[in-house]
């Protein structure tokens, strides 16, 4: 054989040696580290279940409000009196001091010269009783001891007589003085400024019962009347501080509770009933209502509906819109941001996101783009890597979901802000890289095998590298032998 065909021959082989090399070195990365990466599965959430945005949902500390009059105040009348006339209708403005109705004076007056006809019989009664008292006394002294004891029962008799009627004399002068100020003051008159209301005739009220016969609704500031189920009234009470927000725009207003009712609501309004699906009475709760005072009216409209929700201590001055996603889902490549993500595929992916706003009291921070409220996201795991299958399916994952923790920011903000990884380890190797034997004794084989080529896969590329050029230095060695 020629030298020339000898060296040809001699390309070839390692040609064919080197194919042979790099062919089996790339098969054995997809597939020599557990099997396929596309048959691995991966947990993945919606983008909308996990954005922080409340849009207005209610939750165990939010109520649903309405603005109202800051006052209601029922107008009674006395019924033992006859009134005369009633001076204002439904919708009149009145002003504290205003008269509302008035009694009949000529009535009051029969009242009250009766009553003192009544205080002069009694006096006359005691008088009488009091002489026969006497009387009897002295004819007690002139008969024997039998006859005595029917004496000192009639005298007894008469002493109670003359109490009872002193103590109706008291009680009949205290109701002439009230007469006597009503025939000077014989009308009602309003206690606020504000709108009549309700207003009943007397016939209406002698069928309905009562002595309501009209109210006033006070005029100028308002409060904010809520209703709270007795399922989460352990949030209401007087004096906690509350944030209302409007059910139009991003308006907010800071208030406080002045009262708590006690008294179950009625159901006729169905603003606020919540139905449990059964019309048996155990099986329902009741609401009651509860009283806001905001620091500030401005923008607040009478009837305007609002929520109100306890203040804890949450920032009201982001103005939270769009896609906002706790910071533990942000993962950091450079400069960049980015999230696990579900493809068109349903393969996951690394999805590079912009970051927006940060709430650094809720741990959560605005997504401005790469991302819509229907795409399916996962929580950020060392052991994801694109190409592997998304699920919704928790049963189905070969990567564990991890538990949301806003207090873990392992993979968090600070990745987001390009610090190192908060990861403590037990030990270290031989080169002082750090190395988790907790997490290696809980791993399978192919789970160990698949961490130390993550550690060392630099060092393996090298090594594979060096194994393929000595493999060629051998087969052309034995090829020239």
């Amino acid at each position: 054989m020629t030298t020339k065909k000898r060296i040809c021959t001699v390309i070839i082989v390692l040609v064919i040696v080197c194919a042979v090399c790099v062919g089996g070195f790339f098969v054995w990365k997809k597939t020599g580290k557990g099997g396929s990466k596309s048959s691995q599965k991966v947990y993945v959430q919606k983008v909308s279940s996990l954005n922080t945005v409340s849009d207005f949902k209610l939750s165990n500390c939010s109520f649903l409000g309405v603005v109202e009059a800051q006052e209601s105040v029922d107008v009674k009348y006395d019924s033992s009196k006859t009134v005369d006339e009633i001076l204002v209708k439904d919708g009149d403005s009145v002003k504290k001091g205003d008269k509302l109705l008035t009694y009949d004076v000529e009535a009051i007056n029969l009242q009250l010269e009766q009553a003192k006809l009544e205080v002069e019989r009694l006096q006359n009664e005691i008088t009488s009783n009091k002489s026969q008292i006497a009387e009897l006394e002295k004819e007690k002294k002139n008969v024997d001891q039998d006859a005595a004891v029917s004496y000192t029962t009639q005298i007894l008799s008469l002493q109670s007589d003359i109490a009872k009627n002193e103590y109706d004399i008291k009680a009949k002068n205290v109701e002439i003085k009230k007469l006597e100020v009503s025939t000077k003051n014989a009308y009602v008159t309003a206690s606020i400024d504000g709108t009549v209301k309700n207003v009943k005739t007397v016939d209406k009220l002698q069928e309905d019962g009562g002595d309501v016969i009209m109210q006033i609704t006070e005029e100028g500031d308002y409060r904010i009347k809520g209703r709270f189920n007795e399922q989460n009234s352990t949030d209401i009470m007087q004096g906690v501080s509350v944030i209302v927000k409007s059910r139009l725009d991003d308006s907010t207003w800071k208030g406080e509770i002045t009262s708590v009712d006690t008294s179950p609501q009625k159901n006729s309004d169905d603003m606020y009933m919540y139905s449990y699906g059964s019309s048996d009475e155990m099986s329902q709760s009741s609401n009651y209502a509860f009283y806001v005072k905001p620091e500030s009216f401005d923008g607040l409209m009478l009837g305007q509906h609002v929520l109100i929700e306890i203040d804890n201590g949450q920032d009201t001055s982001i103005n939270k819109t769009g896609i906002w996603l706790y910071s533990d889902f942000i993962c950091k490549d450079g400069k960049k941001n980015y999230v696990w993500a579900k493809n068109e595929d349903g393969k996951i992916e690394k999805r590079y996101v912009e970051i927006g706003q940060k709430d650094e009291d809720n741990g959560d921070c605005e997504i401005k783009s790469g991302l819509e409220k229907g795409d399916y996201i996962a929580y950020p795991d060392k052991s994801i890597e694109e190409g592997m299958t998304a699920t919704t399916n928790e049963a189905d994952v070969s990567v564990p979901p991890n538990d949301l923790d806003p207090n873990d920011n392992t993979d968090g903000d600070d990745n987001i802000e390009g610090g190192d990884e908060d990861i403590v380890y037990d030990g270290s190797d031989e080169d002082g890289m750090a190395i988790d034997e907790d997490m290696l004794a809980s791993m399978t084989d192919e789970e160990i095998e698949e961490y130390f080529n993550k550690l060392y896969g630099e060092e393996e590329n090298a090594e594979n590298a060096d194994g393929e050029n000595a493999d060629a230095a051998d087969a052309d060695a034995a090829f020239a032998e």
